[in-house]
Parts: structure tokens; sequence; C-alpha cells
């Protein structure tokens, strides 16, 4: 803990761990040391319906706020999901009808109780106030920004480079989200530092509004099993609801030179000990045990030490002795009928599509332990359909 003066001490690493951008500092500081409640926002905007340990990075960083006494506030953006934050995009992200967007939304709060206690965290829907904001207010907004401003952002102007569409849709999008700050009086607003932009915009309307700027804090983006961002439109996530031996699978299938990041950003493991082993990493330990050590660190972050321990033996079971799980989840389907594969697989393994159709085609695909890289296929009572090395799921049709 560091205090100044008397004042509220800070914990060391709060403002330094996983964290690349703190505006403004000084600012931050001050709110902190006063021993005021602070507003801390975060939004979603529900694209998709699993989040994963990527948004879990920042998800941590506000439990440790909120053991700290600050009021944790969250917007879905069942208004902005419909446009979709093109960020991190290079290409438009389609358009969402309001429908998909709260339906996606719906099982967040199950998820997000994983880290946070939910009962002391405010939700709010921006809908709420955009379904009923003047057209002249809206204006008033898009005068605080100019079109320099938004498409000289790199994902924009190297869209425009390549000849690539750039909604107008998209270029609003931030001061809808800083208008968001506004109506929740936000203190300080995180996240990923492909939203730097995004938040600094809520500093500008909330002055405009008469309001104290928030400050802002970005955190690391991290990278999938790929060694791409994560991201659930490459399918390349470990998902804050995965089963124990699904999550610890499929860490064991992590890029080697990724073992440091993850535990930095996937684990509370202290930094001297992540420290310890990348030394021990260069100098030569076996990848695959410190790497069970960290499948075991973050199932057991999501599920408890005994649950990560039990992963563990039967991932092992599987992985050296080829033996399938005891107990393998039903797939319901009304008949047996042709289908497509890479339909069934994405919607029933929890991947993108194009990931299923990569898994397919590089042989990553049995039915009843016979590779097929079929297109379609008809599936039968009994059938048992396994992704990879220890994913499985039987086929039972509905009498």
């Amino acid at each position: 803990m560091s205090s100044v003066g008397g004042k509220k001490s800070i914990p060391d690493d709060l403002l330094t761990r996983n964290v690349v951008d703190i505006i403004v500092r000084d600012e931050l500081e001050k709110k902190l040391s006063s021993g005021k409640k602070l507003n801390i926002k975060l939004g979603f905007d529900p694209t998709g319906a699993q989040l994963h340990i990527g948004r879990a990075v920042t998800l941590w960083k506000l439990r440790a706020f909120q053991d700290l006494g600050h009021n944790i506030q969250f917007v879905i953006g069942n208004f902005t999901g419909t446009i979709g934050d093109s960020s991190d995009k290079d290409s438009e992200r389609p358009m969402l009808d309001r429908k998909t967007v709260e339906q996606n939304a719906k099982d967040y709060h199950r998820q997000l109780e994983k880290i946070l206690d939910m009962k002391k965290v405010k939700i709010f829907y921006n809908g709420d106030w955009f379904d009923n904001m003047p057209l002249s207010q809206f204006f008033e907004l898009t005068q605080l920004f100019t079109i320099q401003q938004m498409t000289e952002r790199d994902n924009f102007s190297n869209r425009i480079k390549a000849g690539k569409p750039v909604g107008l849709h998209e270029t609003l999008y931030p001061l809808l989200q800083g208008y968001d700050s506004v109506a929740m009086k936000t203190d300080l607003e995180v996240g990923g530092t492909d939203q730097l932009f995004n938040l600094l915009a809520g500093r500008t309307v909330q002055k405009h509004f008469g309001l104290e700027p928030q400050s802002v804090m970005t955190f690391e983006l991290l990278e999938g099993l790929d060694g791409r961002k994560m991201s659930t439109s490459w399918g390349n996530c470990i998902y804050i609801m995965d089963e124990p031996v699904e999550m610890y699978g499929k860490v064991m299938t992590l890029r080697d030179e990724l073992i440091p990041r993850y535990f930095r950003l996937c684990t509370d493991v202290e930094i001297g000990v992540i420290e310890q082993i990348e030394q021990n990493l260069a100098a030569g330990d076996n990848p695959r045990d410190t790497k069970a050590s960290l499948a075991r660190a973050i199932v057991a972050r999501y599920h408890g030490g005994e649950i990560a321990d039990r992963a563990e033996e039967t991932w092992n079971k599987r992985f050296r002795d080829g033996e399938k799980p005891e107990h393998i989840e039903e797939v319901y389907i009304k008949k047996a009928d042709s289908h497509n594969l890479v339909d069934f697989v994405s919607e029933n393994f929890n991947i993108s599509k194009s990931e299923a159709r990569r898994i397919i085609n590089q042989n990553g695909l049995k039915i009843d332990d016979e590779i097929t890289t079929e297109s379609a296929l008809e599936l039968r009572d009994g059938m048992v359909v396994q992704v990879g090395k220890h994913r499985f799921k039987r086929i039972t049709t509905q009498k």
C-alpha cells in the first residue's frame, strides 16, 4: 500500500498490473486518495453471448476496485450494440437488431458472478437514454468532434486507404459511448487499449455538460490460443463459463511463448514468481510442465482448486491414454438427418464457423473415432462427435 500525507492508501499494484494507460494519473490518484466512492464504468456491447478470459483482465481489476468499496457500473449497449464498435476492426461490423443484442446480454449476469459481487453492481442499458434523446441533442453531441478526428483513427484511415467502406454510423459510436459517461456520472472508465479513443471521448462529452472529466484506464489485450487477439469471431477463446476439463485442455494447447503473458494477465500469481517462471523457461524448463501449472491456476480461478486438480487428472487420462470421458454431454437433434457439419460444430462446441471449418479441413473432426472431412453427414442416435483431442458430444435423437 502507498499513502500520501495521511490520505487513503492505494494498493501498490492497483494502478500498475496489466495497466497500459492512465489518463490523467494525478487526477485518478487524487480521486482515490480522497476517500470518495468512485463510479467506475465498463461498457459491454453484447454482440456475442459469451465472455472470454481476455475480457476478464479488466473484470478482475474491477473486482480489486470493488473490494476497496468503489461502485462498479456496467452499461449494456442495447442501443449502441446495434451499431457495433469498430475500434479494433479492419472492416465494417454488421449492424445487429435489438432483439439479438438483448438475447446475447441475458447470460452476462451469471458469467460476471464468477468474478464480481453482482449484488453490489449497478447495471444500466443505454437504450434508456438514447431511445428518448431529441434529435437536437444528438446534433449537439456531433458538434463536439470533427470528421478529421474520427477518420484519422488507424483502423478507419487504413480502411480508407485500402478502398474499404467506413460507415457514417461507425464514426458516431465514440460520441455515444461518451454520452453514456454523462448519464452515469462516471468517475473512471476502463477498457482495453483498443478503446482509448472512445474512453477519451467521454472526457470531452462530460466537459461539455459541465461534469468533471472521467479518468481513463486501459489494459493489455490478451492473445488467443493461436497468437492472434482473443476474439469470439476467430474462435480462439477460453470462455469464463467453459467446463473445467475443457478450460484446462484449451490452456494446454497454448503456444509456449505466451505462457508468461497468460500468467500475468489471467492469474493472480505474484509478479516476482512470474518473472522467475520466465527465467526458468529461458533456461530450459519443460514448457509442458509450466503450462500445466498455468492451466491449474486458470481453472482454479474460475472453478476452485479441488475442481482444477480433478480437471487435470481427467485431462491427463484422456491425453495419455486416449480415454473418452466417462460422461459425454448429449446433443439433442430432432431426428437422424443430414447436417451441415460446419454449422453443427460451431453451434455445439461454441466456436466460430471459420474455426469449425479449419478444424474439419485439418482432420480435427471425428465421428465415432473416424476422421471426417465431409461438409454434410447424416447424424444418428448414439454417434460420438469429437473435436480435437479432448472435446466430445454424443448425439441423441428426440422422440
